[in-house]
């Protein structure tokens, strides 16, 4: 179990490519598909995507993990795009239909530290910084008619902090949990949380299954811009 341990490879957000404490260093980096629910905000004016349309209105999409680590500390960068364009019918007494078109692009960096390490078992604290990118417009029809416009289009940082906890179920099988918080303002707050299920297929191959939910809020120009994704998550990690 403690060999399995040592070449876990983690997730987005949350590589595990060395849980022993050796100096030297070892590598970790992931691909992902994310299918998710949309919602967007901007102002009072807002969107659904649900995980069925997802896959049919994306058009493009790419998630992807770097972790290097040496010993009890690492460096992890976690980046993913969206770009999507849908259109929504709506309960609203003022227009019937929103159509949204919304790229969005964000990089999580963090440095963890292990603080607590078993055979089957590890915790590592994390802190950082996410940098958020939004160019989204929502337009709000009546009849096929423009009744009202609201759009967003800026990029800020936000410092954040988080835990991940990985476990040994099996010599192939594990858990992983990774949650962080950050923005810590009025104006500026995020959060996720991840959980997933690995399978080692060898020492240096793993995939991955589980839940992501990321959520986003943000005032642009005195207007609150809200993003939230959440749906399940697949991916493969390649440790080296």
């Amino acid at each position: 179990m403690h060999h399995f341990l040592k070449k876990l490879a983690v997730p987005a957000i949350a590589a595990l490519p060395s849980t022993a404490l050796a100096e030297d260093w070892s590598f970790a980096a992931s691909v992902y598909l994310f299918t998710p629910e949309t919602e967007t905000t901007v102002g009072d004016v807002g969107s659904t995507l649900s995980f069925k349309e997802a896959l049919e209105n994306l058009d493009a999409a790419f998630m992807g993990t770097f972790e290097a680590r040496r010993g009890r500390w690492s460096l992890v960068g976690d980046y993913m795009l969206t770009d999507l364009s849908f259109g929504n019918s709506v309960s609203n007494p003022n227009f019937d239909t929103v159509n949204t078109t919304a790229k969005t692009e964000f990089f999580s960096g963090y440095a963890t530290y292990r603080v607590y390490q078993e055979s089957t078992a590890s915790v590592d604290l994390a802190a950082g910084f996410r940098w958020f990118k939004t160019d989204t417009e929502l337009v709000a029809l009546s009849g096929g008619t423009d009744v009202a416009r609201a759009g967003a289009s800026d990029s800020w940082v936000d410092p954040v902090i988080g835990l991940r906890a990985e476990f040994a179920l099996t010599d192939r099988w594990s858990g992983l949990f990774f949650a962080d918080y950050g923005g810590f303002s009025s104006d500026s707050e995020t959060w996720q949380v991840l959980v997933t299920a690995n399978y080692a297929l060898s020492e240096k191959w793993m995939l991955r299954a589980g839940y992501r939910q990321i959520s986003v809020d943000h005032d642009i120009n005195g207007r609150g811009f809200t993003f939230e994704q959440s749906g399940p998550i697949f991916g493969a990690v390649f440790s080296f």
